[in-house]
């Protein structure tokens, strides 16, 4: 066997799950790529040429016709609120976060939607909700 290292043993079963870290770790086996994706440590496999463009597709998905504030703030309550210690405080501020993207991008992307037209959000990650600010002094 060997030890973990890097930060492996917080990382390792955040990222896939403690059962499968455990196998990993206990058969020390140099993974191959398709056992990886699998254990569910990649998200796909592609030949080399195609890693990029693979890249730039996942990311227009991720961007594109999105609201930047609500991808910012789910981004936040997905890392702060699996943290937490009842699931009470997350749909808090779960629901802080919907009343506050129905004030502003909410509204344009109703009206998209009812128009049949691509949404034109105008907000922007940098101008969070001043409770994401509290977050961050917790």
């Amino acid at each position: 066997g060997i030890t973990p290292e890097a930060c492996s043993t917080w990382f390792l079963p955040r990222l896939v799950g403690l059962a499968q870290a455990l196998e990993w770790v206990y058969t020390a086996e140099i993974l191959s790529p398709d056992e990886a994706r699998r254990g569910g440590l990649l998200r796909e496999v592609v030949e080399p040429s195609e890693l990029l463009p693979s890249a730039h597709h996942l990311a227009r998905r991720f961007v594109g016709g999105r609201s930047a504030v609500a991808t910012a703030l789910s981004r936040q309550m997905l890392y702060r609120n699996a943290a937490l210690p009842h699931p009470r405080a997350a749909h808090e501020i779960e629901s802080l976060a919907v009343f506050y993207t129905s004030i502003g991008d909410g509204k344009e992307g109703v009206a998209a939607f009812r128009e049949k037209r691509e949404p034109l959000f105008e907000s922007r990650a940098s101008a969070m909700p001043g409770f994401v600010d509290d977050w961050a002094r917790e």
